[in-house]
């Protein structure tokens, strides 16, 4: 069992998994967090929210001082990952080789264990650069040697959302008309994320050894009805129309022209309509955690007055 007064090594910590988790570690006792991550906003806002907390800025993909920040840590939870850009050595950077440098670090120091955030898509029939080097990544760690537990979670939202459902969610309140591509009906599984910070807590807390833990949101809810849900629960009066799958893949074309990040791609398009259906573990059977209601869920992530209105940089 993990002490609470351990040092726990969060890389990728300044990004949406990892302001949850250090709010929910926070909130069961843990007095020693170090905090690794190359987005100098992002990480702002982190030390901010929490000035006890230890922020290191380091690009981990870079050789550096950072790594002696791994030495007397009793755990590693591994958060950094590269989930949407342009090119494949983005990709590549940032989930592979920072990965090749975290595990030498860890070794080098002798961290007795670490959690691995992988995700749901290593299982999915999608194949681009964020599933392609998702895979790679989740292996490396496998390969190691190093003791380790990987999670792989669902599509997640939550507090601090600058993606996904959270960018979705703000531009309905700044549109009258909102797009949905074809009939919406694309079968999600949203995972909320202070539920699976709990699963990560439960896992440093109890260490189990080179398990893998499938972590999939409770509700199966089509595309459409998640919008449907933040409409109401933000009571908006958006008006949702219907855009066929083609002409929206080209908006999209269309739209990352111009911009750097686009908070949605035609990739993730084609994972949205894949057809994936994840099979994941009883959370609360495994972890004790018992999964949030979805509506619920979205209105603490959305509309909760803590931290709803803090949204991080993509």
């Amino acid at each position: 069992m993990t002490d609470k007064h351990a040092k726990i090594v969060i890389t990728g910590a300044a990004g949406l998994v990892g302001q949850n988790l250090i709010v929910e570690l926070k909130q069961q006792g843990y007095t020693q967090l170090v905090a690794i991550d190359k987005h100098t906003h992002n990480l702002d806002i982190l030390q901010k929210l929490h000035p006890d907390v230890r922020v290191v800025l380091a690009d981990l993909a870079e050789p550096g001082a950072w790594a002696g920040e791994f030495n007397g840590a009793a755990c590693v939870v591994q958060l950094h990952a590269q989930i949407t850009g342009k090119t494949t050595d983005l990709f590549v950077r940032n989930n592979i080789t920072a990965t090749s440098h975290v595990l030498k670090a860890t070794q080098a120091a002798a961290v007795p264990y670490m959690v691995h955030i992988s995700s749901s898509v290593v299982n999915s029939v999608a194949k681009d650069d964020y599933t392609n080097t998702k895979r790679e990544q989740e292996e490396m760690v496998v390969a190691s040697g190093q003791r380790h537990c990987v999670l792989r979670p669902t599509l997640m939202f939550g507090w601090f959302d600058p993606k996904h459902l959270g960018w979705l969610s703000r531009f309905m309140a700044r549109t009258p008309v909102f797009p949905i591509p074809g009939d919406g009906k694309f079968m999600r599984q949203p995972l909320y994320e202070r539920d699976f910070c709990r699963c990560i807590a439960r896992c440093i807390e109890t260490e189990p050894d080179s398990e893998v833990f499938d972590v999939v949101g409770d509700t199966r809810v089509d595309y459409v009805d998640i919008i449907r849900t933040i409409k109401r629960v933000k009571r908006l009066h958006t008006v949702i129309v219907h855009i066929p799958i083609g002409f929206f893949a080209f908006l999209l074309k269309v739209y990352s022209l111009f911009s750097s990040k686009p908070p949605f791609t035609a990739d993730q398009l084609k994972a949205l309509s894949a057809g994936d259906d994840f099979k994941g573990i009883d959370t609360e059977a495994v972890f004790g955690v018992k999964q949030t209601p979805f509506e619920e869920a979205i209105r603490e992530s959305y509309t909760d007055k803590r931290y709803s209105h803090i949204v991080l940089q993509r």
